[in-house]
């Protein structure tokens, strides 16, 4: 072997020391800070005495000038020093008084350099460990007499079994390494580096600046430094830096071997580990453990702090780490990848993350390795600057941010917290502490993190004790109570912090790593991926993930079973903060500084850029969009949201909830029971918040899109917003109907999906874009305490039209339209008319809603708000014939024939103030209308005859006059005609004109039909069953019997009526005055239409008669007289 891996005369040294035990019959001191058996009376229990004449010729050949009995306490040049610093009873012991004075002076310094330099003691060395060295092929090849033996031995310490040899190298050991010059080469190989980092004197003579246990500390320092490219470091030769991690690596079993760290933490030892043993690297890890302690001196600190970074440079420097891994290394090939640096293989990372690889594959590592590794895990995340990398990189970042935050992990969560929230990260240090983060892998046990364990005790013990102590799926069960009541604000922050490193390297989720691995090799082309050889970025391979797990049998290859859960997982997860998405952060950290700077609270972020969808930027508007129609598909997705309606979902929508598979059938659910009483506010808000989203693209709806897609290319293409698209296919399915087209163009799944659509749109004026935009301000001036949802907002404005401004009239009045049209589409009036229409309704059809509900409505088990509903529909339809379906279907020749003057003066999209229904009317008094618009007319003036308010021109023109003539009438709210009948009877007091000519088109249309005068009917009911059962109603026939019968004398009516049919003689005898026939066929549809008819039709006829016969007489004479003047 080399003479720069050895110890070199190390041999004599211990054959000297044996000696020495022998002879003297001396025991080593056993103190706290030196745990070790005295290695002669181990040797003479073992294996008896040595025999005593080599042990003196060993002695007289170490030491010339001395007797056996010779004693370094007994020396004038060490008394002083023994005196001072050395236990009594230590002083018989030299081997003792060499540990405790070590290098103090020069006399020390020859003693141990005779020591190391007569090659008869290797002789002792083959005593003592015999059969060790035939084991070992290695050292039982070294050349003898050159001190290389027990060179290989001390290499070879950990496979020694034998005690007797392996508590002799164990002790002797630390002789040599308290002086850097008596180990092999080390001088020569770091002289120079020595003298340049001024860590010492390397002449023997010279009395050293530092002990000589601080020199090998110095060096380590320097190259410690060099790592961190520290200002000003100095480059330590490459020869040198071996040397250096070699002293470290073979002084990792026993903490006594470091001597510089061994005097820095004598105290700290006896403090925080006196019941730990030497050896195997115990005590090393006990004061790792302590090392943040209050109470842990700055010096013990620092120099733990200095082993723990060569731990981080070679993990050989931690004897217990490379012994426990030792088998899984070999195992996984860990430390013979050629591919990499040369040296990378031993640092600490590239063990961690080839383990971890192999953990994450589900392969077997050693349980004691696991240990180890998640010891080393855990010293990485709580001190920072024990990575190069973030000391080199994150300077800037820390000493701005983060100053003062060394200890337990903080300045790494600080610098996480940098990195989410500011943004500001320069990339070297961001890529820094990922690599961190990888090599840590605190996904997969959260205590890895101490900042994060500490500050999420609490949390765990409630809410996720069912989990297993340092399971991973910990750290999910966290993230399912964010922002719950359970959760507290400082585990919140430590946990988005390193969810933010996380979520962006999928491998860095053990659960989603081990569950997809196969479907990322099979369906994003992953072969041969690992964690240190990257064909493809964490981030991509997470993106090909989700876009195939909502993918159909029909649009190719799907994720696993299990993949797809772990990635919706991670999707509900990444919906609660945009920040968890870094591809959405990346693409919209623009739009999100400029449109959502003030949106802060959880969940409104992404909201904000939905809501902002048109003005965001390309790239960003396409990730947004895509995470839109994702969460159609899966509204879980959406977990605030969820949580938020859990009590509704419970309620109404378990089984979807249960069993939904990629159908968007839970949002639907939720659509449908948005008004029930176990919905709270913030779930009303949210699932509104997403219909209003789904109307900015048909895509967003994902029943929508999959019933209507191939309708939407085909009949709708170019048009991309949800409630354009709608109408452009709901106005294609209602043209088809009307017109009886056998093959309808939009196809039967669509029309069902729209029609959803379509009751889903009236709920809320906000799902109608265009009416919203048309009448804002006017919901700000009328409407501004209403709450939207319920179709309230609508309402309101349809109970303010007259106020509202021309385009949002126009709009509105379009809407009434389509409603009147499909009354399923009038949310009020389903919502307030639902158990009536369930029990007069059920089986009429839904066009025919409305007209079944007024047939209806004078039923006594009526409910009243149905029938105030009613009634106002009634109204609604009563200002203009287009609001009635059924009047304009049956008038629909009548109305231009008759009517044409109106429709000339009417402007679009507004009301005609029930002029054209009035036009109508008066032709129904003059009997001139076609039966089916004389039937329709007939139940509009019935219905009107009750309720003045159904009679839009009596209530405009007498607006004024009511409320004075009437007003107990109106306040008794009976709807029996009594108003009307007020009217009539103060026809005379009325001074409106417009009014006066209503009240007396009411008389004239009485005359028509008895059933049109309720309160005439009413009176009469029993005579008309006597005197005109047998003759039919309408065209005045009934109200023409009982004026004949009222000429009978024979005939005796009811007093009531009697009076009632001699006040309208005297009513339509002051008509006839007051409105004469504005025409000749006003005058001949009142004579036809008057009782006295037949007597008007006999003198009119006598006229003629009487003029025919004045004709005949007066051409005679004027023929005679024309005669005469021929003749002349």
């Amino acid at each position: 072997m080399a003479d720069c891996r050895r110890v070199r005369l190390l041999a004599l040294l211990l054959s000297l020391s044996s000696c020495m035990y022998f002879t003297q019959g001396l025991k080593a001191p056993s103190n706290s800070n030196d745990n070790l058996p005295d290695n002669a009376d181990a040797l003479r229990n073992q294996g008896g005495p040595l025999q005593e004449g080599k042990l003196a010729a060993v002695a007289g050949a170490s030491s010339p000038r001395r007797g056996s009995g010779w004693k370094l306490a007994e020396e004038e040049a060490c008394r002083e020093d023994l005196a001072r610093l050395c236990p009594k009873h230590s002083w018989n012991n030299n081997l003792a008084v060499l540990e405790c004075l070590q290098d103090r002076k020069e006399l020390l310094w020859n003693y141990k350099l005779n020591l190391t330099t007569d090659p008869k003691f290797e002789s002792v060395a083959v005593e003592v460990c015999k059969s060790t060295i035939t084991e070992i092929k290695e050292c039982a090849a070294e050349e003898r007499g050159k001190g290389y033996l027990m060179s290989c031995l001390v290499d070879h310490r950990i496979n020694i079994t034998e005690y007797q040899c392996n508590q002799y190298i164990t002790k002797m050991a630390t002789i040599v390494f308290s002086d850097y010059r008596l180990i092999c080469g080390f001088m020569d190989k770091c002289k120079d580096d020595i003298n340049a980092l001024h860590c010492g004197s390397i002449n023997t003579g010279e009395k050293d600046v530092h002990s000589q246990g601080e020199v090998i500390a110095c060096l380590e320092k320097g190259l410690v430094s060099e790592a961190e490219d520290q200002a000003g470091h100095y480059v330590i030769k490459d020869d040198c830096k071996k040397a250096i991690m070699r002293v470290a690596e073979l002084s990792s079993d026993d903490f006594h071997l470091d001597r510089h760290l061994f005097f820095a933490c004598r105290d700290d030892r006896e403090r925080f580990c006196e019941n730990t043993p030497a050896g195997e690297g115990r005590v090393y890890k006990c004061l790792f453990n302590h090392k943040f302690e209050e109470s842990m001196s700055g010096k013990c600190r620092e120099a733990l702090s200095t082993r723990q970074k060569l731990i981080v440079q070679d993990y050989k420097v931690s004897y217990s780490l490379a012994k426990a891994c030792k088998q899984d290394l070999r195992k996984y090939r860990c430390n013979v990848d050629t591919t990499l640096p040369r040296g990378r293989e031993a640092k600490l990372s590239y063990l961690l993350l080839c383990l971890e690889s192999a953990v994450h594959r589900g392969r077997s590592v050693s349980g004691e390795c696991q240990g180890e590794m998640l010891d080393y895990r855990r010293m990485l995340m709580e001190d920072y600057s024990l990575s190069p990398e973030i000391v080199l990189h994150c300077r800037g970042e820390i000493d701005t941010h983060c100053s003062g935050l060394h200890h337990k992990g903080r300045t790494l969560h600080c610098l996480m917290r940098v990195s989410r929230d500011k943004g500001i990260m320069d990339n070297l240090c961001q890529k820094a502490l990922q690599t961190l983060i990888q090599e840590t892998d605190p996904g997969a046990d959260y205590r890895i993190d101490r900042a994060l364990n500490e500050a999420c005790e609490s949390v765990i013990q409630t809410a996720c004790k069912h989990i297993r102590n340092g399971d991973p799926m910990i750290l999910s069960c966290l993230m399912e109570h964010l922002y719950t009541d359970k959760m507290v604000e400082d585990c919140e922050h430590r946990l988005l912090e390193l969810q933010y490193f996380i979520s962006r390297d999928w491998k860095l989720d053990p659960i989603l790593y081990r569950k997809c691995q196969n479907d990322a090799a099979r369906i994003c082309h992953t072969h041969g991926w690992n964690e240190t050889s990257e064909f493809m970025p964490p981030g991509a391979v997470f993106s090909c993930l989700y876009r195939h797990a909502y993918r159909t049998e029909e649009q190719g290859r799907r994720l696993s079973r299990d993949c797809k859960t772990e990635v919706q997982r991670i999707l509900h997860q990444r919906a609660l903060d945009v920040k968890l998405d870094p591809d959405l952060q990346r693409r919209c950290m623009t739009d999100l500084g400029k449109w959502c700077s003030e949106k802060t609270e959880p969940g409104q972020e992404l909201e904000c850029l939905q809501d902002h969808l048109e003005d965001l930027g390309s790239d960003c508007r396409d990730v947004v969009g895509n995470l839109t129609e994702l969460e159609s598909e899966d509204i879980q997705i959406e977990a605030l949201l969820i949580r938020a309606c859990e009590p509704v979902i419970q309620s109404h929508c378990h089984e979807v909830a249960d069993n939904q598979i990629d159908t968007g059938d839970l949002m639907e659910c939720l659509v449908l029971n948005k008004h029930q009483k176990e919905m709270n506010e913030k779930c009303i808000v949210g699932v509104t918040h997403f219909q209003l989203i789904q109307m900015k693209d048909f895509r967003f709806s994902y029943k929508f899109k999959m019933a209507c897609k191939e309708d939407v290319l085909k009949l709708c293409p170019n048009i991309k917003k949800k409630v354009d698209v709608v109408i452009c296919l709901s106005t294609m399915v209602r043209n088809d109907t009307l017109q009886e087209v056998k093959d309808q163009r939009v196809s039967m799944k669509c029309r069902r999906q729209l029609r959803v659509e379509e009751l889903e749109m009236s709920e809320d004026i906000r799902l109608d874009p265009e009416l919203y935009d048309s009448c804002r301000q006017d919901i700000k001036d009328h409407c501004q305490n209403v709450a939207f949802g319920n179709a309230q907002v609508i309402e309101c404005l349809k109970d303010n039209k007259k106020h509202l401004n021309q385009r949002c009239h126009q709009k509105l009045f379009k809407l009434q339209e389509t409603e009147m049209m499909d009354p399923e589409l009038d949310f009020q009036l389903m919502r307030v008319c639902k158990q009536m229409i369930r029990r007069f309704c059920s089986e009429s059809d839904p066009k025919n809603m409305l007209l079944c509900l007024k047939q209806n409505k004078n039923s006594e088990l009526m409910d009243p708000k149905c029938k105030q509903m009613i009634t106002k529909r009634q109204i609604t339809q009563n200002t203009d014939y287009r609001l009635n379906p059924v009047l304009r279907k049956a008038c629909k020749a009548d109305i231009p024939k008759f009517c044409q003057q109106v429709l000339s003066k009417a402007r679009d999209d507004t009301e005609l103030e029930g002029q054209v229904i009035s036009c109508l009317k008066l032709k129904y008094a003059d009997q001139r209308l076609s039966p089916d618009c004389e039937d329709q007319i007939r139940v509009i003036l019935q219905e009107s005859a009750l309720d003045y308010r159904l009679d839009p021109q009596l209530q405009l023109q007498c607006s004024e006059e009511i409320p004075r003539l009437c007003a107990e009438e109106v306040a008794a709210q009976e709807q029996t005609g009594q108003v009307e009948e007020c009217l009539k009877v103060n026809l005379l007091k009325l001074k409106h004109e417009g009014c006066k000519k209503e009240v007396l088109n009411i008389l004239k249309e009485s005359k028509a039909d008895i059933f049109v005068d309720p309160v005439l009917h009413t009176a009469c009911a029993l005579d008309i069953k006597h005197q005109c059962a047998a003759i039919p109603p309408g065209r005045g026939r009934q109200m023409s019997c009982l004026m004949e019968a009222l000429q009978d004398k024979r005939v005796r009516l009811q007093p009531e009526c009697k009076k009632r049919l001699q006040d309208r003689i005297d009513m339509w005898s002051y008509a006839a005055k007051v409105a004469p026939a504005e025409g000749f066929s006003d005058l001949a549809g009142q004579v036809l239409s008057s009782p006295a008819k037949n007597y008007i039709l006999s003198m009119m006829s006598m006229c003629v008669v009487l003029l025919f016969l004045m004709g005949l007489l007066c051409g005679r004479i004027t023929k005679r007289v024309t005669q005469e003047l021929k003749d002349r």
